[in-house]
């Protein structure tokens, strides 16, 4: 929609205008459908970059709506942000843009460093200028103003056989990923300590389901079943992750941004912890029922053990007591109930190709 008409359509209906970053990638694209179609009284201004991890096909079904916006941009082009608040004038900010995959993240670090540490120290800071007088005022017209920040359990290093990561688990990040995303958090964290600007920060365990990039667990496994080819394992395959259906993610988003308390974080989890073994052979059986190979054999003879990846942490797991107990948010998915859907996605994904 041209920006003229979203103006006009803004003052006529009096919504807000809310900031997405990250907007194609996978969890993002699945919480811009989610609450562009949940909350019709905000404007969703989506930016993104669209590196490999971005996919505009994500947002086919929401990118006719009349309170949705895209722009191709770099959260790290100061002079863009802040021509986008001048434009958009943002009550509100959900930043998703990350580089994420940990791999990446060991050949070359610096992209990581650029988008995940600079990036948000443009967003905060252009925020900052736009909602507040100085440190601790806030002008009268963002007094609602708030910037979330999604963040990773993978900022807390690794667990044990037993125990679970809270919000008062001692940083310990253990990748280039894992620091730059640790570093980003630090940064949110002082908006709220030094300009007492109104941030939240999220940290969420391993997601799954629709629109997941190709090169990530779940869908490498699905993807080199159906093609017939060998499953690569990282190691023994007993490191564990805390798996979290992506829709369940993006509710819990959702209640952290609007009722969050300012300055606080909240681990959000699926209480499905699972090895990497566990979930191959979970996607391989099912994949044996519903999807059954012509010759016969089964999925899981396509499975091989490889070199372990450099500093792969052993354990993550979420307690998501806070986000429960204080916000109301609940899992709806179980795992065996959620990767029955995303199993099913995948095969239409790629056997319609």
């Amino acid at each position: 929609m041209p920006l003229e008409s979203v103006l006009i359509l803004l003052k006529k209906h009096k919504m807000k205008n809310i900031l997405i970053t990250g907007g194609a990638g996978f969890i993002g694209s699945n919480f811009v459908e989610y609450f562009a179609e949940k909350h019709p009284d905000y404007h969703v201004v989506n930016i993104d970059k669209l590196t490999y991890a971005g996919n505009l096909e994500h947002l086919k079904e929401v990118e006719k709506k009349s309170n949705y916006s895209f722009i191709k941009g770099d959260i790290v082009d100061r002079e863009l942000i802040q021509e986008l608040f001048k434009k958009y004038n943002f009550h509100g900010i959900i930043h998703f843009a990350a580089e994420s995959h940990v791999d990446n993240s060991i050949s070359g670090p610096e992209a990581f460093i650029q988008t995940n540490i600079n990036g948000t120290f443009v967003l905060l800071d252009c925020a900052r200028q736009h909602w507040m007088n100085g440190p601790n005022s806030i002008k009268d017209e963002f007094k609602d103003a708030r910037f979330l920040h999604i963040s990773t359990d993978e900022v807390y290093g690794s667990l044990g056989d037993e125990g679970l990561f809270t919000e008062e688990t001692p940083y310990a990040p253990n990748s280039p990923y894992s620091a730059s995303k640790a570093s980003s958090d630090f940064i949110v964290r002082s908006y709220f300590h030094t300009y007492g600007m109104q941030v939240v920060t999220t940290n969420c365990s391993n997601n799954y389901g629709p629109k997941q990039h190709d090169e990530k667990l779940i869908p490498t496994i699905i993807r080199k079943a159906l093609n017939n080819e060998n499953i690569p394992i990282y190691g023994d395959g007993k490191n564990v992750r805390d798996w979290l259906y992506v829709l369940d993610h993006c509710k819990g988003i959702d209640i952290a941004f609007h009722n969050g308390r300012f300055g606080e974080t909240y681990n959000i989890g699926g209480r499905n912890e699972r090895n990497n073994n566990q979930i191959v052979d979970r996607i391989c059986t099912i994949l044996n029922e519903i999807q059954p190979k012509e010759d016969g054999t089964k999925y899981h003879d396509l499975i091989r053990f490889v070199k372990d990846r450099a500093g792969h942490d052993q354990r993550y797991a979420i307690d998501a007591d806070k986000i429960e107990s204080e916000l109301g948010w609940k899992a709806d998915e179980n795992f065996e109930s959620g990767i029955l859907k995303t199993v099913q996605w995948y095969i239409n994904k790629y056997l319609s190709n």
